[in-house]
């Protein structure tokens, strides 16, 4: 039974999907922080579609906590996979929490605003219906069910629309775009708020000690709402670019898979409990812009 630290130890942690952009940021954090003893499982160290050997790798590192940032994340391509979207974000989970309870090990993990259909009209709440509309949101779904079923001292985060300075994400998609077209047309009725995986990192680093655990669901997003439009019009103006832009329907730009109308989240639950920061998007997107 593996148990939290106490006097001068350090809390090791364990964090799945080193590579993916929260990982990269949380290790960016993390790596020389004297609190932590830390080790960075990419795809390769700890491949979740194979989900028989997932018990025995995070066996080898005997972790206090695990921050489960891996996922299955092409929304597009998970409805022609289901099944290994399936394996990675649902059974890939349940066996991370299984490990958890039988270990005694604290599990952070994070979901998606894609759990819910985008019906609403207000910002949701933790306890808001959760009704996915593709395969992508079922999956993730799934994987918060099993791991509040197996471990429900876990901490799960919901977020939406992340980018970062590491990866391939929307800001990065937008400005290599706006610089090579002179016109662009994003979606303008889709609306949620971005959030800068850098804040994310840090709102995670402060709910790590043990004396503040407060397990259940919680949401973070970036503060205020945006469309995509309003989004790449905001990458655009704060990137010194020309590129015009034109907003435009859902309906006049299909993708394979549906996404939430409006799945902008409350964030007075993880604010209230734990007292974390969330910075206004367009704030923290100039600084990502100026890290770049």
């Amino acid at each position: 039974m593996c148990s939290m630290p106490t006097g001068n130890e350090k809390l090791k942690l364990l964090i799945t999907g080193a590579s993916g952009q929260l990982g990269s940021e949380l290790k960016e954090l993390l790596v020389d922080d004297p609190s932590f003893d830390c080790f960075f499982l990419d795809r390769k160290a700890l491949p979740l579609e194979h989900t028989a050997l997932i018990q025995d790798v995070l066996g080898m590192y005997q972790p206090n906590v695990i921050i489960h940032t891996a996922a299955y994340t092409a929304v597009d391509k998970a409805e022609n996979e289901p099944d290994l979207a399936d394996r990675v974000n649902h059974l890939g989970s349940e066996e991370i929490a299984k490990y958890c309870r039988l270990h005694g090990v604290k599990l952070i993990a994070i979901s998606t605003d894609y759990v819910f259909d985008g019906a609403s009209s207000t910002p949701l709440s933790e306890d808001a219906p959760t009704m996915p509309i593709n395969t992508y949101g079922l999956t993730k779904l799934k994987g918060e069910q099993a791991i509040q079923k197996w471990a429900p001292d876990s901490v799960i985060i919901r977020t939406s629309w992340v980018y970062s300075s590491y990866g391939n994400n929307f800001v990065k998609t937008m400005i290599k775009l706006m610089k090579s077209r002179d016109e662009l047309s994003v979606v303008n009725d889709q609306v949620g708020s971005p959030t800068y995986a850098q804040d994310l990192a840090l709102a995670i680093v402060s709910i790590l000690l043990p004396e503040r655990w407060v397990s259940g669901v919680y949401h973070y997003s970036n503060a205020g709402q945006a469309s995509w439009y309003d989004f790449a019009v905001a990458i655009r103006d704060l990137a010194g670019l020309s590129c015009a832009i034109q907003g435009v329907s859902t309906a006049d730009y299909p993708t394979v898979a549906k996404r939430p109308a409006y799945s902008l989240l409350d964030k007075t639950k993880i604010k209230a409990v734990y007292g974390v920061l969330v910075p206004a998007w367009r704030s923290s997107l100039e600084r990502m812009l100026g890290k770049a």
